[in-house]
């Protein structure tokens, strides 16, 4: 989500570039109390733009106000462009140089990732999580980056079979798919809930240790297409799964577990208010997009200092 003149946009990253929920955009522009009914009668004003609406808009997922993914109807920014066409509005040429920027700033993070990976670190800190918890994670992410880039290269096609071969690694990994993982640690009802971002550092850990081993055995045996990745993934899985194996018996303690490293599984819309706090609080500070990074940092320190003392003082009642 991010915000145009203190108007909430959701937006998702799709085929690499940004696609905007159209409702929002419409409801920014004019103010409009009922952008759908606004929107209906945008198109019946426009036969043009109407006849090619399933074109220029996309069903994609986004969350809803009541906390629910829906699919949801977005445009790409060349799609937003002839949506305003259509829109009487003062507000339509600020838009345009916002939609400029906001789509620079992600090509920006893409041409240094190191951009994007301190973006992450911001927002983790200000959820909460202790900076060696976040190394981690950061590290399973760039792993998992790894991954992707080797599947892709090896003929794996994104969506479905990236899907089936993480839960292959899964599987083999912790003996249960990630879908049965999420119901374990309660997060089942939370769609939206990232299950990596409530595994225990233990799991996290030997999830790193799958994918990694799964990427060296497809580059060792240059695996190719779907069916020789899945076996790479399952040998890789397997790996990790008897490490997992040896160390419980060690230690006698399972190391999947029903802990979120959040205290709980309300935290998924804590999650969604704190990272829609830190960037409006970005934008309304920050005075250019040279400056956001560092102002970003200073509210989401600012936000986890302020948790911390509301903390203190909840335990010392």
């Amino acid at each position: 989500m991010v915000l145009f003149q203190e108007k909430s946009i959701r937006r998702v990253w799709q085929n690499k570039e940004w696609w905007f929920a159209v409702a929002d955009v419409v409801a920014a522009l004019t103010d409009s109390l009922d952008a759908r009914q606004y929107i209906k009668k945008m198109r019946s004003r426009d036969p043009q733009l109407d006849a090619n609406w399933g074109t220029t808009c996309t069903p994609l997922p986004l969350l809803a106000p009541d906390g629910k993914v829906r699919a949801t109807n977005c445009a790409n920014t060349e799609g937003i462009f002839r949506i305003i066409q259509s829109i009487p509005s003062p507000k339509a040429e600020p838009f345009k140089r916002w939609l400029a920027q906001v789509g620079y700033e992600r090509v920006k993070e893409i041409e240094d990732p190191e951009l994007a990976s301190a973006r992450a670190r911001e927002l983790y800190q200000a959820k909460g999580y202790p900076k060696d918890w976040i190394e981690k994670r950061m590290r399973a992410i760039a792993i998992r980056g790894a991954l992707t880039d080797e599947w892709k290269a090896r003929g794996v096609a994104e969506g479905r079979e990236y899907s089936i071969l993480t839960a292959e690694i899964a599987r083999a990994t912790f003996g249960v798919t990630p879908g049965d993982h999420k119901k374990l640690k309660g997060l089942a009802q939370a769609k939206t809930a990232n299950l990596r971002d409530h595994m225990t550092d233990l799991e996290l850990i030997f999830t790193m240790l799958g994918e990694a081993g799964t990427t060296e055995i497809a580059r060792r045996k240059d695996a190719q297409g779907f069916d020789g990745n899945r076996n790479a993934a399952k040998e890789g899985g397997t790996v990790a799964g008897n490490a997992r194996k040896e160390l419980e018996a060690k230690t006698g303690v399972p190391v999947v577990s029903r802990q979120n490293y959040l205290a709980s599984t309300a935290a998924t819309s804590a999650e969604i208010g704190v990272t829609a706090f830190v960037e409006t609080q970005t934008e309304a500070l920050a005075t250019s997009a040279a400056e956001k990074p560092k102002v970003r940092r200073k509210v989401a320190a600012r936000f986890a200092t302020v948790e911390r003392e509301s903390k203190g003082r909840g335990k010392k009642k």
